[in-house]
């Protein structure tokens, strides 16, 4: 999977054929084959390996979000950076086009830890689900947008790299703090 990952870093989701990740860890393109069946059970373990990676990195930037000032920031650049250098926004956006949505079944449960895990930190106040579940929509599909289409984006804009990320951040306490009335 580290191997695999890396072709799509380096090469976009077009490098990682079964060929190239048996010639990068020096086995025979059948032995990979063996081991995944298919290209797409390369993507879907792929896929699955950097969701895991993904839902590790999160877990400790959630338990510290209204003890911790600057746990919101770590939150968000873990996410942009799982979907950016981690390479999961190729990865989805590659599935995505491909109408491989059943490669995504795996992130369903990461979503729902991660929504759980906010929740939890928020201190389940009433009301509060709906604006959790918004606010992982917001940050996960900045966090796409931003690893897809914000390298060529951001300079129309006169944006740095680190722009979108700024201003998830600072939405992020607005809208995990309870409104009054709900």
């Amino acid at each position: 999977m580290a191997a695999a990952r890396v072709l799509l870093i380096e090469g976009g989701p077009g490098a990682v054929t079964l060929a190239n990740v048996g010639r990068a860890i020096a086995m025979s393109h059948t032995n990979v084959i063996h081991h995944f069946g298919s290209a797409s059970g390369l993507q879907a373990a792929l896929m699955a390996y950097m969701v895991r990676d993904l839902a590790d990195a999160l877990s400790d930037a959630v338990s510290g979000l209204h003890t911790d000032a600057q746990a919101p920031s770590r939150l968000v650049d873990r996410v942009f950076d799982a979907f950016g250098e981690g390479g999961a926004g190729q990865l989805a956006a590659w599935l995505a086009l491909a109408r491989e949505f059943d490669q995504f079944d795996g992130l369903k449960d990461a979503v729902r830890d991660l929504v759980a895990a906010v929740r939890d930190s928020a201190g389940n106040e009433a009301g509060s689900d709906e604006r959790i579940r918004g606010l992982v929509l917001l940050i996960a599909v900045c966090a796409f947008g931003d690893a897809v289409i914000g390298p060529h984006l951001r300079p129309m804009l006169d944006q740095d790299d680190k722009a979108l990320r700024r201003l998830v951040t600072q939405l992020l306490p607005i809208l995990i703090s309870p409104r009054p009335g709900s």
